[in-house]
């Protein structure tokens, strides 16, 4: 995914840094592939170090992103440096699955290994976005002697319940699958021949012949226990001590950490939480508007890795966007609205409490079946924005009609929202097991409903992430559901609408039974976070940039279909909908070493409107990799393509997850070989899910 026209390019001076590569020494004898940028003066001028660690090939996948980041710090005298995580890339050793114990291990050796090197000052400064943002809060956690300050940009500190596999206790059909099949894929890709070798073939070999597929793993646990309460920094708020700049978008899924940090370390941290999807906040990508994070982040490494006075700390606690009703898209350039700086956040506002006694029918008070169509859903939007074209929720109006509705005015001041709604529902179900959903949305004057927030909550959870109660069949309950953060103004003459379905696919995978829930919309509330905005602090900053990018080329591809990015189709005869997506992870591109990468995808998510344990979920994905021109270490040309394919189903109370890898490669002799053709299959009882 290369980055849009939209920030301002930095072309640094030659001069300015040097780039190394490394191999950081593990103490059971494997070497971690990594790449640093270096002061100019390196040699004679120790610095402190940036560590970015991840596993997604610094040689190619992220080498464009890299390029606009890690040489701007080193020529603000920083070493910046890239290390890809055991098992991926170059990097020796196996993959396991996120965050375990290895990779954890290894980071805090990383990390005193850079701190121990003569052109280190010995402090140390972590970041990343996604999975970089994870670990770096996960080893501010540990407590690393030598780490003092992270960034943390869309990232998680829970990782049952924020995370792509369980939202309010309930299983993320939509990223459950497709993230289980992209990591297949990605896992599946060998190292590159220009920095292990000849010994490529073996290596990948080996890789593929270990590798398991990690959907089975997340299933095993449908309840928050031991396996996410590792890596889940919520677990041990106090044991960080590292300064911490929390960073977010508010299409991103992610952006709830950026609260629960603010209200819950005990150390130095600032928050920003701006429009922006799953991206860093400077790469021009929508929405916008960016902003100069480098410059940002910069102040903060100046600040607690240098003790410069930069002012980051008269920061105020939360730099946030506030949103504005505008007319519902899947794509926006840049949002509607504006910056606003909250000096103190420590603490979750108080809210304000709305009935919703008009979820009944006109004039009837009386309690209301609810009963949505399985097919309710189709119009969430992708649960990782990165910016594409189809990414964000269209026009409700279709999702509203397949669910119990209410609309509350909106007065002349119009109503600002900032934190996380709350709906609390007195229902009952006709069945053990059940989800309700509840969304808000901002329905304007045309009668356009744009999505505000939303939430989960699988009924077997209502009284902890951490357990699994079923329901009694029609006994009455009081339940809440704790809806998504929002910072948004609705304006005056709209009307804010609360919809409650009990399905919600791809999103959410239905339970067995066909049901439906009871509702009693004279004891159901609406409490919303609303914002006055009395003690605002002026906020602005400078336009986005970056420094100008290695050059990417983009083969002709004369042979490759063209697909719609996201379709839904309806059987009418079957009664299937099938949403198809194109996840637009990066295409094909040619990198300047002659590497030609070239990766497609498609996830397929199917269900039937008279059986719920018709859900299904694939990802497909095919990758070739190859140069015909290498150097470095490799001595011939050579070629490997992965094809890989996941499929989720449920019957008789299991989740079966399927898989299929298969691997070739051209060999030093210019044969064709097959490296791997490998298939798996697995039953995991659903115990709550």
């Amino acid at each position: 995914m290369s980055p849009a026209d939209g920030a301002r390019i930095i072309d640094l001076d030659p001069g300015s840094h040097l780039v190394r590569d490394l191999w950081i020494p593990m103490p059971d004898g494997v070497r971690l592939h990594a790449r640093a940028w270096m002061p100019a003066d390196i040699d004679t001028a120790p610095a402190p170090v940036l560590l970015e660690y991840l596993p997604y090939r610094l040689d190619d996948w992220t080498s464009v992103r890299d390029s606009e980041r890690h040489p701007f710090y080193a020529a603000h005298g920083y070493v910046s440096v890239r290390v890809d995580i055991r098992g991926t890339g170059s990097s020796e050793g196996l993959f396991e699955d996120e965050y375990s114990a290895a990779e954890l291990n290894d980071g805090e050796e990383v990390i005193r290994w850079l701190a121990a090197q003569p052109w280190s000052t010995g402090r140390v400064g972590m970041f990343g976005i996604s999975w970089g943002g994870f670990n770096s809060l996960q080893l501010a956690e540990r407590g690393v002697e030598g780490l003092d300050a992270i960034v943390t940009v869309c990232s998680t500190d829970d990782r049952y319940d924020n995370d792509v596999h369980y939202m309010g206790g309930a299983v993320l059909g939509i990223d459950m699958a497709a993230w289980a099949g992209t990591m297949l894929a990605f896992a599946s890709r060998p190292p590159r021949p220009e920095v292990v070798g000849e010994s490529w073939l073996e290596i990948w070999r080996e890789r593929l012949e270990k590798q398991e597929p990690l959907a089975p793993v997340w299933l095993s646990h449908q309840e928050r226990d031991d396996y996410w309460r590792r890596g889940s920094a919520c677990e041990n708020y106090p044991g960080i001590s590292a300064a911490v700049l929390a960073v977010g978008g508010w299409a991103d899924p992610y952006h709830d950490t950026v609260f629960r940090l603010l209200e819950n370390l005990p150390g130095p941290r600032k928050a920003l939480l701006g429009p922006w999807s799953h991206q860093y906040p400077d790469r021009g990508l929508a929405p916008g508007p960016g902003i100069d994070f480098l410059g940002e982040t910069l102040r903060w490494w100046d600040r607690w890795l240098k003790d410069e006075d930069t002012g980051v700390e008269q920061d105020p606690d939360l730099r946030v966007w506030i949103g504005e009703s505008e007319p519902p898209a899947t794509y926006y350039a840049e949002r509607a609205g504006r910056w606003a700086g909250i000096p103190e956040w420590r603490r979750a506002p108080e809210t304000t409490r709305f009935p919703l006694t008009g979820l009944g029918e006109a004039g009837d008070p009386s309690t209301v079946l609810l009963r949505a169509p399985l097919a309710t859903g189709q119009d969430a939007g992708r649960f990782f924005p990165f910016g594409n074209a189809t990414d964000l929720p269209p026009d409700q109006r279709a999702e509203d009609g397949r669910s119990r509705c209410v609309d509350l005015p909106v007065g002349g001041d119009g109503l600002n929202v900032l934190g996380s709604p709350e709906v609390r529902l007195r229902l009952r179900s006709f069945s053990p097991r059940a989800h309700v959903i509840v969304r808000l949305c901002d329905v304007a004057p045309d009668g356009s409903s744009a999505l505000i927030t939303r939430g989960v909550l699988n009924l077997t959870k209502r009284h902890g992430m951490d357990r699994a109660d079923e329901m009694v069949p029609g006994q009455w309950e009081d339940v809440t559901v704790r809806l998504v953060s929002a910072g948004y103004r609705v304006a005056p003459g709209h009307r804010l609408r609360v919809a409650v379905s009990d399905q919600y696919w791809p999103w959410v995978w239905p339970h067995a039974g066909r049901s439906g829930l009871e509702l009693d919309p004279a004891a159901s509330t609406l409490h919303l976070p609303l914002y006055e905005g009395r003690q605002e602090q002026e906020v602005s900053f400078e336009p986005a940039r970056h420094v100008r990018p290695i050059t990417i080329g983009t083969p002709e591809m004369p042979d490759a279909p063209e697909l719609p990015e996201r379709m839904v189709q309806v059987d009418v005869a079957s009664g299937e909908t099938m949403l198809s997506v194109d996840p637009g992870y990066g295409g094909s591109r040619v990198y300047p070493d002659g590497l030609e990468f070239t990766e497609s995808a498609r996830e397929v998510y199917r269900i039937r409107e008279d059986d719920p344990q018709s859900a299904s979920a694939e990802s497909q994905w095919t990758l070739v990799l190859s140069n015909q021109k290498p150097g470095g270490a490799a001595a011939r040309p050579w070629r490997a393509e992965i094809r890989t394919r996941s499929l989720i189903t449920a019957e008789d109370g299991d989740f079966v997850v399927r898989n299929w890898v298969a691997a070739t490669a051209q060999d030093g002799d210019g044969e064709q070989v097959e490296v791997a053709n490998r298939s798996f299959e697995a039953r995991v009882p659903r115990t709550s899910a």
